[in-house]
């Protein structure tokens, strides 16, 4: 294949850097932490401003802690802020989950009560965020492996609500919805129908781990696999009810050669141009 749809990317990680400057692969687009990136007199900072000019950037956060009764960072949105002005991203991202209480940080994406407070907060905090970024922010579903037992609102309800009270747009992560769906025996089906199709304007694509316990499996969303099949056909039906989306294959641990990561993005575009062959030659605006 000579190029890739403009609509694929994958998730750019140290040990490729050096592969995507020198072998410049034909892919769409590139998504990073953005927390990687916020020293700007770093040599990742470097990297990746010279990769900007090859390719379109997305920057995918995991600290803002939207989530948390604590304020929002002012050091972290200044860094930011500073990184998106000077990559001007194709995305801003972050999740629907909190990692902070009282200043105190926590190396996880730790999920919400879905109750009618913790959506205020919510929406609060992403107000505050785009306020202060002066753009459009992406919430991203999350994965999770237990539910509070007072939450009162399912989570696709709660993040449909978030969207629609803050006019955030969406990063729908179908492996996310799989890997919940079997945890806690909800129907993914469901979940997917509650979503508005357009506020969606990425999709995350990864793998994920059985964890056998005696208690029964649980599974866990590592991003150290190929996209399972499962995932594959959710991602198809889905495109083919909605049409064409930016579209991102994951792989975060167990970091495989990058030809592995782009036959994966292979297969995504191969559904995308099956599915829409309008997306060799064009993207959503």
């Amino acid at each position: 294949m000579d190029k890739f749809s403009p609509w694929v990317g994958v998730g750019l990680r140290h040990p490729h850097h050096e592969h995507f400057i020198n072998q410049t692969p034909d892919i769409g687009w590139l998504e990073v932490h953005s927390e990687n990136f916020f020293q700007p007199d770093s040599a990742a900072f470097e990297t990746l401003h010279s990769l900007r000019h090859q390719y379109a950037i997305s920057c995918h956060g995991v600290g803002l802690s939207l989530g948390s009764t604590d304020p929002i960072n002012r050091e972290h949105l200044r860094r930011l802020k500073r990184l998106i002005d000077a990559i001007d991203p194709l995305f801003v991202s972050d999740h629907l989950s909190w990692s902070s209480v009282n200043g105190q940080y926590f190396n996880d994406l730790l999920p919400l009560p879905y109750t009618e407070e913790a959506l205020e907060v919510f929406c609060a905090n992403v107000d505050t965020t785009q306020e202060y970024l002066g753009r459009q922010m992406l919430v991203e579903n999350p994965s999770s492996y237990l539910s509070f037992s007072h939450s009162t609102i399912p989570e696709w309800e709660f993040l449909a609500e978030v969207s629609q009270r803050t006019g955030c747009d969406l990063l729908l992560d179908l492996n996310n919805v799989h890997v919940s769906a079997f945890n806690h025996g909800f129907d993914a089906q469901q979940y997917l129908a509650a979503i508005d199709p357009d506020k969606v304007k990425e999709i995350h694509l990864a793998g994920y781990t059985v964890n056998p316990l005696p208690e029964g499996e649980i599974w866990i969303d590592t991003h150290s696999q190929p996209v399972s099949e499962p995932v594959w056909a959710l991602y198809r039906a889905w495109i083919a009810a909605h049409g064409p989306r930016h579209t991102l294959i994951e792989w975060d641990t167990d970091i495989p050669a990058p030809e592995v990561l782009l036959a994966e993005a292979k297969k995504a575009h191969d559904i995308l141009t099956a599915l829409s062959p309008s997306t060799l030659s064009g993207v959503a605006s």
